[in-house]
């Protein structure tokens, strides 16, 4: 028998990416596990960050982010980004973490990440 239930987050998109934000001099790292492809012609992905953390006002004032897929080695730190605050740490300096400087963006993107999707807000 089909079951209703009321509205709520019964789909949980997967993988937890690791979203840099912010410049080179400042920047912060926020694991994210709700993103995903809106559309592929134009090429659109979505990131979900709550208004109340760290990288919201910091996403919202340069309208970029980096999505950086993790990997095995990357758990550690995309556990910690996750758990932690970057107004408490300097993420990348606790997860000994690389910034690339961004191509595309003035964000910088995560060097061990084996896939880096810059991205602008719309």
């Amino acid at each position: 028998m089909k079951q209703i239930w009321k509205p709520g987050t019964m789909i949980y998109p997967l993988p937890a990416v690791l979203v840099s934000c912010g410049d080179m001099e400042r920047s912060n790292l926020i694991t994210v596990a709700w993103t995903g492809t809106i559309c592929t012609n134009p090429a659109m992905c979505y990131i979900s960050v709550r208004p109340e953390r760290h990288s919201y006002p910091i996403i919202a004032s340069t309208m970029e982010f980096t999505i950086n897929l993790t990997t095995e080695s990357m758990a550690h730190a995309t556990d910690l980004c996750g758990v932690k605050s970057g107004r408490d740490i300097d993420k990348w300096e606790v997860t000994g973490l690389t910034k690339g400087k961004g191509v595309n963006v003035s964000c910088p993107y995560i060097v061990e990440s084996p896939l880096s999707i810059e991205c602008r807000v719309k």
